[in-house]
């Protein structure tokens, strides 16, 4: 598929999958982050030494604070995305307990710019769509693809996502890396090597 045409493709997935995704009503939203957090701790493995990349939710995506509100509240690492600039990979950084968050950009909320910083071993990451191939639609930025191409290692990529937000297919480019994992309301599925 050529650029133009795959780039045309995705243009489309994404208006769809922005349509699916905002038809959600508000207390299917909230009751899928809960049942998507308890997938997440009863099927994803990681380590005590782990360090988890998480997000902080803008507009309708899943909220993944259940997640990262555990986590941290078990003493696991948890780091959240910073964008530097439009070109540039995202900074993890550090969200200790108790620590403030500061206004991020795109609606986000982030650890201030005195944090540390870490490599994740996992990320989890919003999306537009998945299909069943394990390809995540992102909203086209690529700020996850400058990010990973520049990690010393490659981290488990975990999505989350609304179940509804699987699409029947979307086209791949070079530079796409696909999931390891999606963890929905429904449940969870591996793909790949870890499948």
């Amino acid at each position: 598929m050529a650029d133009q045409a795959l780039e045309e493709a995705k243009a489309a997935l994404r208006a769809e999958a922005h349509a699916i995704r905002a038809a959600l009503s508000q207390e299917n939203r909230m009751e899928g982050a809960k049942a998507a957090a308890a997938n997440f701790f009863e099927s994803v493995a990681y380590a005590p030494e782990d360090v988890i990349a998480g997000y902080w939710r803008i507009r309708d995506e899943l909220d993944c604070q259940p997640i990262l509100v555990r986590l941290m509240d078990s003493g696991q690492k948890v780091v959240l995305p910073v964008v530097q600039g439009q070109d540039e990979p995202l900074d993890m950084r550090i969200w200790e307990a108790d620590a403030p968050l500061y206004e991020a950009g795109f609606g986000t909320l982030a650890p201030s710019d005195l944090a540390p910083r870490a490599v994740p071993d996992v990320v989890l990451m919003p999306l537009l769509g998945f299909d069943n191939q394990g390809t995540r639609l992102g909203y086209g930025g690529g700020y996850y693809d400058r990010t990973l191409a520049v990690l010393p290692k490659k981290p488990l990529l975990v999505g989350l996502a609304f179940a509804a937000q699987e699409l029947a297919h979307i086209p791949r480019d070079a530079h796409d890396v696909p999931l390891d994992v999606i963890v929905t309301e429904q449940g969870v599925r591996f793909f790949g090597s870890r499948g």
